[in-house]
């Protein structure tokens, strides 16, 4: 899952009280455990514990083994934020740094080179758009 800067900053106000990277997934990662999802339609997605909801967006992705995304990042020098969602593992680095700790496997990749940050995962990525008191259609 990515953030928009308005979904991370709703997140450290109202779950991690701390700007730092690992502190805002850590946070996000624990609501999603303890949350339920809701499909408005085939694009939106909500998360909701009751009290809070956190509604997202699908991104569109490629399959590709670890040798292909590597080939593809190859020429990035620049700080991306990437994120791997099964391994639970978030870091500022370069895609070329981030990737050599990831174990050989098909993810789904998602690339976004005006926002800086790469996704891979078993499933396919999600924006967070924004963090916000649950509706009453929600608290159920």
């Amino acid at each position: 899952m990515l953030l928009t800067r308005h979904a991370e900053e709703r997140i450290v106000k109202r779950l991690a009280k701390r700007r730092k990277l690992e502190r805002v997934y850590s946070s996000l990662w624990l609501f999603l455990e303890g949350s339920r999802r809701i499909e408005v339609n085939e694009g939106i997605l909500i998360f909701t514990d009751g009290r809070k909801s956190l509604v997202c967006r699908r991104l569109p992705c490629q399959r590709l083994s670890l040798d292909e995304v590597k080939e593809l990042v190859s020429s990035l020098n620049d700080q991306y934020r990437c994120v791997f969602w099964d391994g639970r593992l978030v870091k500022e680095t370069t895609p070329r740094k981030f990737l050599e700790e990831l174990p050989p496997g098909e993810y789904c990749f998602f690339l976004s080179r005006e926002k800086r940050s790469l996704y891979l995962g078993s499933e396919g990525p999600l924006l967070a758009i924004t963090f916000r008191p649950a509706k009453a259609s929600e608290r159920g």
